[in-house]
């Protein structure tokens, strides 16, 4: 059975909106999807670090197409909605983080995705300087403005505004 990517943005959502919390497991390659789809679970969600140790990488370490491309094999490997974690949005402008955004929906076919505000950079607290640059850069994904299907959703990461820098 195919299913659109409007009626999984619809399944996805309605997980999220569900009475209780829901389990989202974190596929690696194509033959994991399968057997967590198998196992019955509604969605799925790819992790960067997954993404990256498939291809022999660390975390971090993927390019926006290498993380769409592995992305693709998960979203074809079921008809379970896909999730999947896109970094900071490979840039730090918020265009770049929209167009990645817009390519995978529009091309890879996720229905949610996570935008982090951490940087790697050990001398940065965040990858923005305030909370006006990061709102910007993260609502810049927003499914509106790509004509994405009406239920996708984008949730966004505030990894740096709970963890401290050590020193």
């Amino acid at each position: 059975m195919s299913i659109t990517q409007t009626e999984k943005a619809a399944r996805f959502r309605a997980l999220h909106e569900g009475p209780g919390p829901f389990v989202i497991p974190n596929p690696w390659d194509v033959g994991s999807a399968r057997i967590l789809a198998g196992l019955g679970f509604q969605a799925l969600a790819t992790t960067s670090a997954a993404s990256a140790c498939v291809l022999g990488r660390r975390d971090g370490e993927l390019t926006r197409d290498e993380a769409l491309a592995h992305a693709r094999l998960i979203v074809n490997a079921t008809d379970l909605p896909v999730s999947a974690d896109l970094e900071k949005g490979f840039g730090d402008a918020p265009e770049v983080v929209a167009e990645t955004v817009r390519l995978a929906a529009e091309v890879v076919g996720l229905v949610g995705c996570t935008i982090e505000d951490a940087t790697r950079n050990a001398d940065a607290v965040s990858l923005y300087p305030d909370r006006t640059s990061a709102q910007s850069s993260l609502s810049a994904g927003e499914p509106r403005r790509h004509h994405l299907p009406p239920a996708s959703l984008r949730k966004s990461w505030c990894r740096c505004a709970l963890c401290s820098r050590s020193s």
